[in-house]
């Protein structure tokens, strides 16, 4: 192969890297205000070439791996989740009394940036828990949740944090990090998808 050539092949590995992260910002542009429209989706295109040309930032890597099966399992519990901590936040609310806080420390397995991300947002979209730190090193992320008067109820909540580490591993980690999950005793998919509640 010519120089030229390999040039070229690696640009275009390059660009289908980073086209997932590409059509996310168009995604998420068309989220922010609320259109699903053919102008939303090109003025995202506009702000996600803008955005990627002007604020360079290291690739991502990818594992390369979906598992369909187990991101629908996912999507499926998170929605329930959502829907569960939604209603146990509305009853707290209504509910004389003080529900009850804590701060938590939930030790993960995997040490990857993007399933850490993965894991800490979607904690924090279920109503009544909020990401609060990360230790990145330590593979730790600290969390405010509300809802819990006993040791046993903040153990449910670090759990429950740990299972969306699982379901998140499961449908987007590599082999190596479900492995890891396997080897941690915590790939067995026996635990409740209750998620991060209230």
């Amino acid at each position: 192969m010519s120089p030229a050539s390999t040039g070229v092949a690696a640009a275009r590995a390059a660009i289908w890297r980073q086209l997932p992260f590409f059509v996310w910002l168009v995604a998420l542009w068309m989220l922010l205000w609320g259109q699903f429209t053919v102008l939303a989706a090109l003025t995202g295109l506009i702000v996600a070439i803008f955005v990627t040309r002007i604020f360079r930032l290291p690739a991502v890597e990818l594992s390369g791996r979906v598992n369909l099966w187990w991101g629908l399992v996912f999507m499926t519990e998170f929605l329930w989740a959502l829907v569960r901590g939604s209603l146990l936040v509305a009853w707290q609310i209504l509910t004389p009394g003080y529900p009850g806080t804590a701060i938590i420390a939930v030790p993960l397995v995997t040490d990857d940036d993007l399933i850490m991300t993965h894991v800490a947002v979607t904690s924090s979209l279920i109503p009544g828990s909020l990401i609060v730190d990360v230790d990145r090193d330590r593979r730790i992320l600290y969390l405010h949740v509300i809802g819990v008067h006993d040791q046993a109820s903040i153990e449910h909540q670090r759990r429950a944090v740990q299972h969306w580490e699982e379901r998140i591993v499961r449908a987007v980690g590599s082999k190596a990090q479900v492995a890891a999950l396997h080897a941690a005793g915590r790939g067995s998919g026996s635990e409740s998808g209750e998620g991060a509640k209230a």
